[in-house]
């Protein structure tokens, strides 16, 4: 149903429970979500462009993970290994983009802490490893390169993007 200005919902209503936030906090917040993240298939595509994408993607799950498939060209530094191991491996002037298993899994968001905490910019990628291979972009394993057809759950089967 399409709400308009002379239509209202029931005060009960579980979605509108709480009021939405003004227009203005919404930009605010949504504003800032986009500064702390990003899409797996903006990530992607830059990737696939030719030059430097500006940005570093970087894995932070075990050796066991990584081995059973991880984004081409990313840098493998393991969450606790951070601290002691990212100034060897990162530029700090060059942007990070972290990842993990997926959406379930709050590793990618306790890696760009921990780089934050260093003074890296960092990115959290949406959707972490799961979304990547569901989404049909090719990955490497131990054994090497790997894809799989697109999901068409998480993206356009035919299309080059979702429009979004």
């Amino acid at each position: 149903m399409v709400m308009t200005s002379h239509t209202t919902a029931p005060a009960d209503h579980p979605v509108l429970r709480v009021a939405p936030a003004s227009p203005a906090a919404a930009a605010a917040y949504f504003g800032a979500s986009l500064a702390f993240h990003a899409d797996v298939s903006d990530v992607a595509s830059a990737l696939a462009a030719d030059g430097d994408p500006g940005f570093v993607v970087l894995d932070s799950r075990s050796t066991a993970s990584w081995d059973q498939g991880h984004i081409p060209g990313a840098v493998h530094l393991p969450t606790a290994l951070i601290p002691e191991r990212a100034g060897a491996l990162l530029d700090p002037a060059v942007p990070v983009v972290t990842y993990c298993w997926g959406p379930g899994c709050d590793g990618a968001t306790r890696a760009a802490l921990a780089l934050a905490q260093l003074g890296y910019q960092v990115k959290e990628m949406l959707g972490g490893f799961e979304y990547w291979a569901r989404e049909g972009f090719a990955y490497e394993t131990w054994e090497g390169g790997e894809r799989r057809g697109v999901d068409p759950l998480t993206a356009p089967v035919e299309a080059a993007d979702c429009g979004c």
